[in-house]
Order: structure tokens, then sequence, then C-alpha cells
């Protein structure tokens, strides 16, 4: 579901984690940086309905394959959008859950998380919205929906919930560890693709997978699903809450701003 000025990416996100945008009052204004937040987030979810319109929609076979080629899919995405030149300047979180997390865990600025929040979101519908435009209607019918992530029938709210926040806890614990040494900033991208991979393969067909609020939030409101919606924006907050509170507890976090 990324500390450093503004031009080096600091901390990861589609998916359960992401980088953290630059540490300090020479990170430059928050707008230009809300922006790329913006169109990353966009842009991830125009490929992740793209992914999805071509996995799900042309061939009702190999149902199984599909969650482990979607995670490979969006984790190499992540990482490719958080190396890019606008990931590197906003730190490419591109999930508020991690948004939140960064700040919690001292590495972000607490005044910058709505404007972040808010952009992620908006990028989220604006990119499922295109998505919709070069598809057609293909990517609004059953079983493409937009990409709205749909937990099994057998896992009820709570099940939910707690999944996606544990999915947040863990990857906020990862974030402190990584960002505790340059060595494992360098490395952040890369581990923040790889955990989304393994959430998506995984915990796709039965939790849903999302871990990320922005991940859902558009697809969910183009698709009429907007049922659970609340899970899916709750539960990773809970969990990046909970994760720093963890990492404090263990002393790798650094006071919040």
């Amino acid at each position: 579901m990324t500390l450093t000025p503004a031009p080096e990416p600091v901390v990861p996100r589609p998916g359960p984690a992401a980088p953290p945008a630059a540490d300090g009052p020479d990170a430059g204004p928050v707008l230009p940086r809300a922006v790329c937040e913006a169109a990353l987030t966009a842009l991830l979810l125009f490929l992740i309905v793209t992914a999805v319109r071509w996995l799900v929609g042309p061939d009702p076979g190999s149902a199984a394959a599909r969650p482990a080629v979607l995670g490979g899919v969006v984790g190499i995405l992540l990482a490719l959008l958080m190396l890019s030149p606008p990931g590197r300047c906003s730190g490419g979180h591109l999930n508020p859950a991690v948004t939140l997390a960064l700040w919690r865990l001292g590495v972000f600025p607490g005044r910058e998380v709505v404007p972040y929040a808010v952009a992620q979101l908006a990028g989220s519908v604006s990119g499922v919205w295109c998505a919709g435009l070069v598809w057609g209607p293909a990517a609004g019918r059953p079983p493409v929906r937009h990409a709205s992530v749909r937990a099994d029938p057998a896992w009820g709210d709570a099940a939910v919930l707690a999944a996606e926040a544990g999915v947040l806890a863990g990857s906020t614990l990862m974030l402190a560890v990584l960002l505790a040494s340059p060595g494992g900033r360098r490395v952040l991208p890369y581990a923040v693709g790889l955990t989304t991979a393994l959430v998506i393969g995984v915990l796709g067909p039965l939790s849903g997978g999302s871990a990320n609020p922005a991940r859902q939030f558009g697809p969910a409101l183009l698709a009429g699903d907007t049922g659970r919606l609340w899970v899916y924006v709750l539960g990773p907050a809970v969990g990046a809450v909970l994760g720093a509170w963890c990492a404090e507890w263990t002393g790798l976090r650094r006071p919040p701003r």
C-alpha cells in the first residue's frame, strides 16, 4: 500500500503502500506535488481498469491465474510510477492511507495530509472515468465493473476490515524499517511493488486485496458499488495508525510533525 528533500523519491502506492514526499520546509509548495499525486493516481487507476478489462472481460477462462497476473502488473506499475519524475516530485504515495502512515511516522507534514488525500481520491475518480471513455461500455459491465473490488461472499465486513487494516499495519512497519536507512530508501519502491503484488495475488480472491482507499474509491463510485466502500476506506486508515503506533512502541518511529 514513499527522508529527503523534494527531488528524491521517498516512499510508495495503488496497492498497500507508497513513498513519502519531501521532508521539510524546503519541499516547496504543496499544490504542484498534490497535482503530481492526482495525475499519478489517475494513471494508475486507468491502467488498473485497463488490465482488469483485458484479463477479465474477453476471456472467462484462466480465472485462477488472474489475481497473480493482476498483482504482478499492478506491482510493477506502482514501482515505475514511484520512480518516475512526478513520483520523485511528490513522493509517489498514491494512497491516502500511506500518506497518513508517513505523517504518523514523522516523515511527512501533517498540514499536507488532506491536500494529498483529496488529490489521490480525485485522481482515482478521473482515472476510472477516462478508462470508461477509452474502453466504452465493456469497462462498466460485469465482470469488469470499473475494476471495483469485491470480497468473497463468505467474508463479512469485520473480516474485510481486519484484512485491510492488517495489510496497512504491516506495510507501515515495513516503511518504518526501510526509511530508517539510505539503503532501505533506495529499495523502497521495489519493496512496495512486491508487497502490493503479493497482497493482490493472495487476498484479491478473499477480501478484495485493495489496501488503498484510492484504489477502490473511483471504481466503487462509478460502478455504483458503494455498499462496502466505507470498509475499504476505514480499514487501511486504521491499519496505518496502528502500524505507526507499533513502530513507535518498537522505537522505529520519529516524532510526528
